[in-house]
């Protein structure tokens, strides 16, 4: 074998070559990384929970009905169900007794804005501030910050889902929803939520006559079934095996 000696002068421009050409790709590989875009991260809308079990959430949201929330909350108190409310602030500020009542009695409050508005036709800045308007009043009221947001009216985009992630919150939608505040009758209701229903439906509901008639026929029909139910906020931390970061 015939071993071949490099001249001193010739193998230092080789290796001086090989360690300009390793610094110049490392250079151009942290270029690339500064050009790409960072990788959203924001959590999407809830639309049910992801147990795959037989576990459900009632769901209300309020910007009026006062006179039929007694009632729905001593339904769900005779019935031992714990559920979700999402409040306006303006209605929360007319409200307060029933707000704390909502509280006492263990279900969720959420934050359902303060002015019960059209979210897309806003500004970013507009989006922000009826949340956080909202938030006041409901932590005014209830000595701690909602978790949970539903959009009024059900409106969603990239968007508002990013300002409402943005505060802090997990924003909530609905799989079943008994259009209640058009006033059905009440089988109507009914056969809304109980043919229809599925592990892990986020149901959607209103204080209304109609729905203070269903509700113990919903609750009666789901228990019969063997559907648990639980406040959104269990709802959506719960495993699939059925546990849950927040007990009973």
């Amino acid at each position: 074998m015939r071993i071949v000696f490099l001249p001193l002068r010739l193998l230092r421009i080789l290796v001086t070559a090989f360690i300009l050409t390793a610094i110049a790709g490392f250079g151009y590989m942290v270029y690339l990384g500064e050009q790409q875009p960072e990788v959203s991260r924001v959590a999407s809308p809830h639309y049910q929970g992801s147990t795959n079990q037989k576990m459900v959430s009632l769901t209300f949201n309020v910007d009026w009905g006062e006179e039929y929330l007694p009632q729905l909350l001593q339904i769900l108190k005779d019935e031992k169900v714990k559920a979700t409310f999402f409040v306006t602030g303006r209605w929360a500020e007319k409200q307060p007794d029933l707000v704390k009542q909502i509280v006492k009695e263990g279900h969720d409050l959420g934050n359902h804005g303060h002015g019960h508005r059209h979210l897309k036709n806003m500004s970013d800045e507009e989006i922000a501030r009826e949340i956080r308007d909202g938030e006041r009043i409901l932590q005014g009221i209830s000595g701690e910050k909602p978790k949970l947001f539903a959009p009024a009216y059900g409106e969603i985009d990239e968007r508002i889902n990013r300002i409402a992630v943005g505060l802090g919150y997990e924003v909530i939608m609905w799989s079943l929803d008994t259009i209640d505040w058009q006033n059905p009758d009440v089988a109507t209701i009914v056969k809304r939520v109980v043919p229809r229903i599925h592990n892990d439906a986020i149901i959607l509901m209103h204080p209304t006559r109609p729905t203070v008639e269903a509700l113990p026929l919903i609750i009666k029909q789901l228990k019969e079934e063997g559907y648990q139910m639980v406040p959104v906020s269990r709802l959506i931390t719960a495993t699939a095996d059925g546990g849950s970061g927040n007990g009973e």
